[in-house]
């Protein structure tokens, strides 16, 4: 029996085959899921839609988390349809890229209002709306990065937004808990996908990753899809409220390691 047999998992904010939520979209299909796979706008459609159906994948409908009928609309279908649910995916996240360079102190509040509702409330929203069709329990996963913890260069408003998510992955763990239903957060390290690409000089942050972790390597796509796996799967039935880093241990070190100290010193000097 597949790890995720007979399970129905919503998945939302698949953007194209290189982000992580068709990574775990795919992977818990292989692993005996059933997917629901929305689209954010019409725009996306044209590049979500090949990959849903190439799962087999169900709801294929848009659901743009700012309109309340289109989000209706979606879970009336699988309510209709399906009747329940057994995991949802949040990974929804939007910020001007205009504002993820220069300094955080000088973010507009248009956009810091626009970044906290799709990147926050949307987790919250969709939560609420899932947690009424999860009868039996459930697991719900978003994506979150070391960013909401620490300060990282060029990310930000999203920095901020991403320690907003955390706190309500503890606060809808505490809410749901009762009920059987999980909620937990996976931070991934830094991974090159269409979201990343608007955070300036991440080719550099990917180079500099992958010399500074213990693992000294960067995090894969499937390392992400692996550790959602078994966050939905009943191997983590004890485990809630957890911000879970898929980060080849960057985010357990302190200080950059012994072999790189020379390498850095000698390029300060030069300066």
């Amino acid at each position: 029996m597949k790890l995720l047999e007979g399970k129905r998992i919503l998945v939302n904010g698949v953007a194209n085959e290189m982000s992580m939520a068709w990574a775990v979209a795919k992977k818990a299909a292989e692993m005996g899921a059933e997917i629901a796979m929305p689209f954010g706008s019409e725009r996306m459609e044209k590049r979500v839609r090949p990959l849903a159906e190439s799962i087999g994948a169900k709801f294929i409908m848009p659901c743009n988390v700012q309109d309340d009928a289109q989000v209706d609309a979606l879970f009336d279908a699988i309510k209709k349809d399906w009747g329940g649910l057994d995991g949802m995916l949040h990974a929804i996240a939007f910020s001007d890229r205009d504002e993820l360079q220069g300094r955080y102190a000088d973010t507009t509040r248009a956009n810091f209002k626009n970044t906290m509702d799709v990147s926050v409330f949307s987790l919250v929203d969709l939560t609420r709306r899932v947690s009424e069709l999860m009868k039996n329990g459930g697991s719900i996963v978003t994506l979150t990065y070391l960013g909401g913890e620490k300060s990282i260069p060029n990310y930000n408003v999203m920095g901020v937004a991403k320690s907003a998510l955390d706190s309500s992955v503890r606060y809808l763990a505490a809410d749901l808990g009762k009920d059987g239903i999980r909620v937990n957060a996976i931070s991934a390290g830094p991974i090159r996908t269409l979201a990343s690409s608007g955070v300036g000089g991440f080719a550099s942050i990917l180079e500099l990753n992958a010399k500074m972790t213990p693992l000294r390597r960067n995090m894969t796509l499937d390392d992400v899809s692996g550790a959602a796996v078994y966050l939905f799967s009943d191997l983590s039935s004890a485990v809630t409220g957890e911000v879970h880093h898929v980060d080849c241990g960057y985010s357990s070190t302190g200080m950059i390691p012994n072999d790189l100290k020379d390498v850095l010193l000698k390029g300060l000097d030069a300066e």
